[in-house]
């Protein structure tokens, strides 16, 4: 009887999903005529929109608190997140101190935290607090960067996870705030920088025009670099580079440690491309390019007397080789100091003695230790299948955080003259236990025969009976790579037999600059059918069955889902996808978009545009397809992906699917693309996605 009324209510609701209308529009593309039925979802801020926003929210609502264990899940989170420890990120180093983000459930957003040393805990103290400025959490910390002498920091802020950020200047020892404000540093399209002078009385920083400098389309664009000097007016501000910079420039700022030289690093979109500037520091120097993207060069890094740069380099070498030039050279005065090897060189750090290498193995990190020429490496003693970020020279010490995925992440400490590693005072404790779970590394076969590294977290034990409810999940873009990670809420998903696989899919930089290019442009195809290669090694594998799968992703993993249910619609039985992409024939012309084009390509180009269309998830909805449940989340204050995209597969795939399933969107005012979200949103968003997925793979915590 339970199970019938259960069954009942599923179809009731089912049959319950508000009606959109359809409002046929025709594009035409080389040639190519494209009706879209959902175009008018495009317009945020119109009456019908909101309405129809408010409507599918509250459908989704009552479905998701139908789930009978949707509340409970909701206290099981909260609870482990009050037993969590606290966390550091982003660790600056600067004389006598460290500077950490500090996330410290139960606050809604990270705090400002100084520190004498990593080992010296008791000594931290909170510069920062963004409840303070804004009790209910809705003010979050993009980044910040401390002056040279450590006595000031600039501090960029923004509201509601929009990352659209305005630049504040704080002092250290009081906390006290600077009358300077500068507005419009930061956009996600191309994010923002600051570096100091070496006497901590200006910075140079990233700026987007202002209104009335350009047309409205462009304000999110052209982002160019300017000098403020602390005490005067930002109207006042000098403009230094960037009028020769690509319409879609993400740059990055960075000084030498003896503050003479200035370094720009200049991205042309996300698609990898960089070009390098510098210049002094001193008043009236003229910017000097030393790269352009055809000398594939991905990383700058000055040497610890500044005096030359180390670069990291892909040019015939696509895991990536070291070289080095002198800063006031060009490029054709810089010689080779590491050769490509089978390791991926992810980053590089100078010291005054050593160069310290992390690379990637196709998934897990190691770091190596050289000397300055290049010569007598050795590598650093650690786990393995350690993942391996923030790498940092701290008092001579060498700092790197060390994550897994099964167990919690800690800032581990180096010292190159005795060659010990310890852990610092900076690591986490699970608040579960995690000691019955283990990673197991295998490799599925994709489409082309190219073997893929999925990598499986289980119970010890479990059964390969294809009964076990298993949750795989990938990105696969932009040359980003899955290392290891840890996740103490996956407890509730392990506790219900369920099994956790990540997946380092094409389209990442797991092996180098030729792994992320087989997925990127014409060739994103090869991204989706690795996906669809892990998912069936998993069935074949004995560890799960279609019923019983489930797939994850966000962003350009969204769009990965998106195209994994169109292309293969039975072989899971439910798709989380956060905030992502789904019409690829018009994602460029969305705030973020054109930053894309260099990862995914513009339907301007013929080539391109097929190959867009031949996979975009919104353009393959074929009605009357038996589709999977699917659950959309995705955030309306979001500047990286057009929260629209939700709105309209959410429409397309409600009218198309004929399966009974549940399709349902989560449209969430307070949240953007993730980033300053508050902890008190971020539970309900995990407890509204476990509820779902419990739901549909039948998996009873009882």
């Amino acid at each position: 009887m339970k199970l019938l009324l259960i069954t009942s209510l599923t179809m009731s609701i089912a049959a319950a999903v508000p009606p959109t209308d359809k409002k046929p529009v025709t594009d035409q593309y080389h040639g190519m005529k494209i009706v879209d039925d959902y175009r008018w979802l495009e317009e945020a801020g119109s009456p019908a929109v909101k309405a129809w926003t408010g409507t599918q929210n509250k459908h989704s609502r009552a479905w998701l608190d139908g789930r009978s264990e949707r509340a409970d899940i909701e206290k099981q989170l909260t609870a482990m997140y009050a037993k969590d420890t606290p966390s550091h990120n982003g660790l600056v180093s600067r004389p006598g101190q460290i500077f950490a983000l500090k996330f410290q459930p139960p606050k809604q957003q990270r705090l400002l935290v100084t520190m004498k040393s990593v080992d010296e805990l008791a000594s931290e103290r909170v510069v920062l607090d963004p409840i303070e400025l804004e009790p209910k959490g809705q003010v979050a910390m993009d980044w910040f960067v401390p002056s040279p002498d450590g006595k000031l920091i600039a501090v960029c802020l923004s509201k509601n996870g929009s990352e659209d950020g305005t630049l504040h200047f704080i002092r250290t020892e009081t906390g006290e705030s600077l009358p300077d404000k500068i507005a419009h540093v930061q956009y996600p399209t191309g994010g923002g920088s600051v570096a100091w002078l070496p006497d901590s009385s200006g910075v140079y920083y990233t700026r987007y025009p202002h209104k009335g400098e350009r047309p409205e389309a462009d304000l999110h664009f052209y982002q160019q670099i300017y000098f403020h000097k602390l005490g005067t007016a930002a109207e006042t501000d000098e403009y230094s580079a960037g009028r020769d910079f690509p319409r879609i420039a993400i740059t990055e700022l960075e000084t030498s440690d003896d503050g003479r030289w200035l370094h720009a690093s200049v991205a042309n979109g996300d698609g990898g491309e960089f070009s390098h500037y510098v210049c002094e520091t001193k008043h009236g120097s003229a910017w000097r390019q030393i790269t352009r993207h055809v000398d594939c060069v991905k990383q700058a890094v000055f040497s610890h007397d500044g005096s030359a740069l180390f670069l990291r380099s892909v040019k015939d070498a696509p895991r990536g080789k070291v070289l080095r030039m002198p800063t006031s050279g060009t490029l054709a005065d810089a010689v080779v100091m590491v050769r490509e090897s089978e390791a991926v060189i992810e980053n590089i750090l100078p010291t005054a003695q050593f160069l310290f290498v992390a690379d990637m193995l196709g998934g897990p990190s190691r770091v190596r230790q050289l000397r300055l020429d290049g010569k007598d490496a050795s590598i650093l003693q650690m786990p393995e299948a350690s993942g391996v970020g923030g790498l940092l020279e701290a008092d001579g010490r060498i700092v790197f955080r060390q994550t897994s995925f099964v167990a919690p992440a800690a800032w581990m400490c180096y010292d190159p003259a005795s060659g010990a590693m310890k852990k610092t005072a900076l690591f986490n404790t699970s608040p579960v236990d995690f000691s019955d779970i283990e990673a197991v590394r295998e490799f599925a076969v994709s489409k082309d025969g190219t073997k893929v590294p999925v990598n499986i977290l289980r119970r010890r034990g479990a059964k390969l009976d294809g009964g076990n409810p298993t949750l795989l999940y990938a990105y696969g873009g932009y040359g980003i790579s899955m290392r290891p990670f840890f996740e103490f809420e996956n407890r509730l998903w392990f506790d219900r037999g369920g099994i956790y696989v990540i997946a380092n899919i094409r389209g990442g930089g797991e092996y180098g600059e030729d792994w992320h290019l087989a997925g990127n442009l014409t060739k994103k195809q090869n991204v989706f059918d690795d996906f669809a290669a892990c998912a069936q090694h998993l069935i074949k594998g004995g560890y799960t069955r279609a019923e019983k799968l489930a797939v994850e992703g966000g962003s350009n993993g969204g769009l990965l889902m998106g195209a994994f249910l169109t292309q293969h619609p039975l072989v899971a039985r439910a798709v989380v996808a956060h905030v992502g992409l789904y019409d690829m024939l018009r994602v460029e012309l969305d705030p973020n978009g054109e930053f894309n084009t260099t990862e995914f390509g513009t339907v301007k180009n013929p080539d391109h545009f097929r190959a867009l269309h031949a996979y975009s998830p919104y353009h393959n909805v074929k009605d009357g397809t038996k589709y999977p449940a699917v659950f959309f989340l995705a955030g309306e204050t979001d500047g990286r992906v057009n929260p629209a995209h939700s709105r309209r597969m959410t429409a397309r795939l409600q009218a198309g699917t004929a399966s009974g399933h549940p399709v349902i969107v989560r449209l969430s005012a307070s949240s953007g693309h993730g980033m300053g979200t508050g902890l008190t949103e971020k539970i309900a968003q995990q407890a509204d996605v476990f509820a779902f997925l419990f739901d549909q793979l039948k998996m009873s915590g009882k």
